[in-house]
Parts: C-alpha cells; sequence; structure tokens
C-alpha cells in the first residue's frame, strides 16, 4: 500500500512539473506574421548602420551626442535602474543557496539566595554563547530557479531600456541641433526680410512725396514693415527655446546661449545619402524595446512556472551547533561543541485559493506581456514604414519649394520694376515680398524635416548610436 502511494505521488510530481516547464518563445513567432521585405521601399541585406551619428559626417553633431549621453540626467537615472535591477537579480536567487548565520551572546544570572558576611548576594552565573545557524530550501523542482530567471530577465529588459534610452536622447540631441540650425536660419531670413520691406517703405513713401501715390500704400508697406518686425521676435523666441532645450539634453545650464558654431552655420546638410534599412525580420532583435518587452514576456513564462511549482513539496534543511560555557576561554573546545541536523518537508495542502490564484494571476499577466510586445512590434513595423515613406515625399516636397524660392525671387524683382512704373498696385507688391518669404521658410523646414525623419528611421531601426 505504502509503496503504491509512492508511485502515484512520484506521477503526481511529473505530471505538475512538466506543465509547469516554460514555452519556447522566438521573437518572430512570437509576434505572429513577419513581413519578408519593407512596403515602402526596397529592403537591402547589407548591414544596417549601427553608429548612424558619424553617417552625418559632422564633428559638432558628434561631440554634442557625446556631451549628452556622458552628462544627461535622465540617462544617469536609467543607468541606476540597471544597476539595481542586477542588485535584484542576485537577491532572488540568494535562496537558492544555504543560509549561514553566527550569534555570540553573554547571559548573567543572579539568583540573590546566597549571603556574604556583608549581605551581598553571591550566587550567580555566566554564560558565553557562541551559536551557529544553518537553513536552506533545498531547491528540487526549481521554484526558487524559476523565479530567479524571472527576476534575470527583467533586468536585462531594464538593460533594454537603457539602451533605448541612449538611442533616444541621440536622436532628440541631433534633431534638437538641426532644429537649433534651422531657426537660426529663419532668423536670418526674416531680418533680411525686414531690410526688403524697409526697402519698399522707402520706395513707397519717396513716391508719395511726389504725389505719385496714395497714402494708402504707405500705410499698408508700413503694416507689411511691423508684421515683418514681429516675425523676427518670433523667430528669435524659436531661437532661444530651442537652444535652452538643447543645453538641459547636455546636461547644462539653460543660459539661451547659443553654440558658436551652430550660429556660424548658413546652411542645413543634406541627408546621409547612403541607407540600409536591413530586413522587417532584424527589427525584432535590434529595437531596444522590443527586446525588452520581449525580455518581460519572458520573464512572466518563469513567474508562471515558479508559481505552478510552488504546489509541489518543499524541502527544507536546517542545523544550529555551537556551545555554551561559563568561560569565554572553553568556547575553543570542541569538546564542548553540541550541535543539531533536521530536514523537513512541506506539502501545501489548504491555502485559501492563493496559490492557485497565483498561478492564473501570472498567467493573465503573461497574456498582457505577449499582446504588449505585440503591439509594440506592429507600432514599430509602422514607424519604419512611416519614415522609409516620409523620405520620399519630402524629398519631393523639397524640390518643390526649392523651385518655388527660384521663382518667386525672380517675381518679386519684376514686381519691383512694375510698381515703379505704375503697373500694378501695391498689395501685388507685397504679395511678392511676403510669398518669397514664405517659401524660404518653407524650404528651410522642409529641409529640416528631411534631416529629422531621417533620424527617426535611425530611431527606428533600433541599434546603437
Amino acid at each position: 500500500m505504502l509503496a503504491t502511494l509512492r508511485i502515484k505521488f512520484c506521477i503526481l510530481v511529473l505530471i505538475v512539473t512538466g506543465c509547469a516547464n516554460t514555452p519556447v518563445r522566438n521573437a518572430a513567432n512570437t509576434h505572429g506574421v513577419t513581413p519578408e521585405h519593407w512596403t515602402a521601399a526596397k529592403s537591402s541585406t547589407s548591414k544596417i548602420t549601427t553608429e548612424w551619428v558619424g553617417a552625418f559626417a559632422d564633428p559638432a553633431l558628434t561631440a554634442l551626442v557625446n556631451d549628452a549621453l556622458n552628462n544627461n540626467f535622465d540617462l544617469k537615472v536609467a543607468a541606476t535602474r540597471v544597476d539595481a535591477a542586477r542588485q535584484q537579480t542576485i537577491i532572488a536567487g540568494a535562496g537558492r543557496w544555504p543560509q549561514l548565520g553566527f550569534v555570540a551572546g553573554y547571559v548573567r544570572t543572579d539568583s540573590g539566595t546566597g549571603v556574604l558576611n556583608n549581605g551581598i548576594g553571591s550566587n550567580g552565573y555566566n554564560a558565553f554563547d557562541a551559536l551557529f545557524t544553518l537553513s536552506w530550501e533545498i531547491d528540487v523542482w526549481g521554484r526558487i530557479k524559476a523565479a530567479q530567471q524571472a527576476v534575470q530577465q527583467d533586468a536585462e529588459a531594464v538593460s533594454a531600456d537603457f539602451q533605448g534610452a541612449r538611442l533616444s536622447l541621440a536622436a532628440r540631441t541631433a534633431q534638437s541641433y538641426f532644429e537649433l540650425i534651422e531657426a537660426n536660419l529663419q532668423a536670418e531670413v526674416a531680418e533680411q526680410s525686414i531690410k526688403d520691406r524697409r526697402t519698399i517703405v522707402d520706395l513707397v513713401r519717396g513716391r508719395f512725396v511726389r504725389g505719385l501715390t496714395r497714402g494708402l500704400d504707405l500705410r499698408l508697406a508700413l503694416t507689411d514693415l511691423a508684421n515683418a518686425e514681429a516675425q523676427v521676435a518670433q523667430s528669435r523666441n524659436q531661437v532661444q527655446i530651442i537652444s535652452r532645450r538643447l543645453e538641459v539634453l547636455l546636461g547644462r545650464y539653460p543660459n539661451g546661449r547659443t553654440d558658436a558654431h551652430i550660429a556660424s552655420l548658413r546652411f542645413l546638410p543634406p541627408p546621409p545619402a547612403v541607407l540600409s534599412a536591413g530586413l522587417p525580420s532584424q527589427l525584432l532583435e535590434r529595437r531596444p524595446d522590443l527586446v525588452a518587452a520581449f525580455s518581460r514576456l519572458q520573464g512572466m513564462d518563469f513567474r508562471v512556472e515558479s508559481a505552478k511549482k510552488a504546489l509541489l513539496p518543499r524541502i527544507t534543511l536546517t542545523a544550529s551547533g555551537g556551545t555554551s560555557s561559563a568561560a569565554l576561554t572553553d568556547l575553543a573546545d570542541p569538546r564542548t561543541a553540541a550541535w543539531n541536523l533536521a530536514t523537513g518537508l512541506l506539502q501545501p495542502i489548504f491555502t485559501g485559493g492563493r496559490l492557485k490564484s497565483e498561478i492564473r494571476l501570472n498567467e493573465a499577466l503573461t497574456k498582457e506581456a505577449l499582446n504588449n510586445y505585440q503591439r509594440i512590434a506592429l507600432n514599430a513595423f509602422r514607424e519604419v514604414e512611416q519614415a522609409l515613406a516620409a523620405e520620399q515625399w519630402l524629398r519631393a516636397q523639397e524640390q518643390a519649394l526649392q523651385e518655388a524660392v527660384q521663382q518667386t525671387v525672380a517675381s518679386r524683382r519684376l514686381a519691383v520694376t512694375s510698381y515703379q512704373q505704375g503697373l500694378i498696385e501695391i498689395l501685388t507688391l507685397l504679395d511678392s515680398y511676403r510669398s518669397t518669404l514664405n517659401a524660404q521658410s518653407a524650404h528651410l523646414t522642409v529641409q529640416r524635416q528631411l534631416l529629422s525623419n531621417r533620424i527617426d528611421l535611425y530611431l527606428a531601426l533600433g541599434g546603437g548610436v
């Protein structure tokens, strides 16, 4: 009868432990269907650029990014999370090892029954203790190991979060760098427009003095000049906003002082010509947010395994030993030592549904982690496809605006001549100047958008800095 019970118990253990094994997951299969190539551009099997900052061939940009990576406080906070997660892994695995302790003590007792000639009690006892304790839960089924592996996966996810923070910081620094260049150029365009408007005001005022035009024309020209001056103020305000934002990214005090190199630049560079988007399947292994989400999913798998194995018996080993003596020198005498050793088995029978609810809770959280991973993966594919498609349309827009700038400059010259000859009204002349300013401003904006979109694409593809 006893042998039969042992056989049934062993079969039960094998069934439970077999059900508690973590599933083998693959990043691509876990996501679902991964496309073979990008729909917005032709895929390439060549290696994707990792150190993309150097692709812009701008030493000043590289130096700013390095400063941000070394001094940004948000990144330093993320780095401390990595250290904390590593220590959590050690803490979670400590239960797999024996826990050894040492207790030393001194006890003085006095019964107060003995009386000397002077009336002071003399019956007493001194005790010096030196005790060692040992406790160890033997992880037969791997419950503690599975819990440790879950925390280790969380630590890997935090590490991936840190890499993602580095990549995001580098991207924001680079984009702020190009935004600041554009803002300075926009301010210069607006200031040049003021000079042009003043020329128009002088022209109209001269014609008004000679009686060749109405006072309304002069009023309209002065109004247009005032609007241009307001636009310059707005442009300069944008410069200081971006400058302070960049300084915070660099870990500097936001004093709003534009870097001399940035202020001296008179054009926005074109984006790097060569870019390999790689294959969609490579994205799942490169993007830090996808790596982090997959690690957290695997961590939940291990938590389910640990929760299921909590239903199995726990085998513990406890021991204690040491010595107690009235003389301190006797503590070193091995003959006075005593010790005991005990083993125990704890089998959960009734816990009010706590253990089974913990299993169901972790299974629900695993489904949440799976759906979260699929959501992040789908969004990652969208970001790459969107950036690839946007680059094509932004290039077409940039070429059209470049043509528009040339045409408006030519039309402005003709408008000045025509107004001097009395062939057009003042509103037509002012519109020609506004069209030139708007075209130049829009051209600068789309040039910067091309650079920002390229950085967005590098960010969407993941990898290093």
